[in-house]
């Protein structure tokens, strides 16, 4: 005998089945996506306007540059999170509309959830140290920093992870968790400190003055003049070193634009010692010959004609 599957009848009646629950319900799930794709481009016009709104904002107290990497960091959580919220709803609804009862697999996904999370807790404290993060707003997308003793550009921020971008180009990545140490060095504003070494014989006087000179002079170039945020501190002779007299001095600059200047600040300064004569010391050595501790003296001697 025949089994009813392989007979016309049975397909038949399948394939108007299929025809009835697809004009039923594929309209609503082709909504449903199209609402969710629609749902995310107004999110992202929305983010667009919102930073817009909070950069004017902190205008007020931060300069352009500290806002803008501000709002791009907090937006750019906002719009993974939004994305997230909209796709799962937009799952959910579909889900039930394949009258698949959501109600035993959102518990089971609760449970495994539960279970889970007793073995995740890096994760955990990947997000809460990342939530603090943000919060505090201790470092920014764009921002140079240190972490953990590795500096570079940071290049995203996230609730889970920093990635972080080194001078040579390599990428690390640092869980938020075993983050230690954070050392923001383009918060606000940036310095470029100078321990600027002179031979002993010089006026330190002198030579505090040609320094002082030639931060004027930088700081009153067209190319220059917006970096420097204030004219050079010159804190005077910080130590005695084996072979020089240091001064220690400080440009304050905007974020970034540390180095930049700094190289242009020693080249000055090296064509402003060798125009004024200032030696800028190399080691020196006195060598002690015998047992009386003297110094070995080196003398010329000439040759009678």
């Amino acid at each position: 005998m025949e089994s009813k599957i392989f007979t016309s009848e049975f397909w038949v009646e399948a394939g108007n089945q299929m025809i009835d629950w697809s004009v039923a319900n594929v309209p609503g799930i082709i909504l449903v996506i199209i609402f969710g794709l629609i749902a995310t481009k107004f999110l992202n016009f929305l983010l667009k306007k919102l930073r817009a709104v909070i950069t004017k904002r902190l205008r007020k107290e931060e300069n352009a540059f500290e806002s803008e990497k501000r709002a791009e960091t907090l937006l750019g959580i906002l719009k993974g999170v939004g994305k997230l919220v909209i796709w799962t709803m937009v799952i959910i609804i579909i889900l039930k509309k394949l009258t698949i009862d959501i109600g035993p697999l959102l518990a089971g996904v609760g449970i495994v959830g539960l279970a889970v999370g007793f073995g995740a807790q890096e994760l955990v404290r990947d997000i809460i140290t990342g939530f603090f993060i943000l919060l505090e707003n201790q470092i920014r997308q764009g921002d140079i920093a240190i972490l953990n003793s590795t500096g570079g550009l940071v290049e995203n921020i996230g609730l889970r992870t920093i990635t972080l971008r080194d001078f040579s180009g390599v990428v690390h990545v640092f869980q938020n968790g075993k983050i230690n140490t954070v050392s923001n060095m383009t918060k606000e504003w940036s310095a470029m400190v100078f321990d600027i070494g002179v031979a002993y014989k010089e006026n330190t006087d002198s030579v505090s003055a040609i320094i002082k000179q030639v931060g004027d002079e930088l700081q009153a170039d067209e190319k220059f003049k917006e970096k420097i945020l204030e004219p050079i501190e010159i804190f005077g002779v910080d130590s005695f070193a084996d072979s020089a007299v240091v001064i220690k001095a400080r440009l304050k600059t905007k974020p970034v634009e540390q180095w930049t200047v700094g190289r242009e600040f020693r080249g000055r300064l090296k064509k402003a010692f060798d125009a004024n004569g200032i030696e800028i010391p190399f080691p020196h050595r006195t060598l002690y010959w015998g047992e009386e501790i003297k110094p070995l003296q080196i003398t010329k001697s000439e040759k009678a004609s």
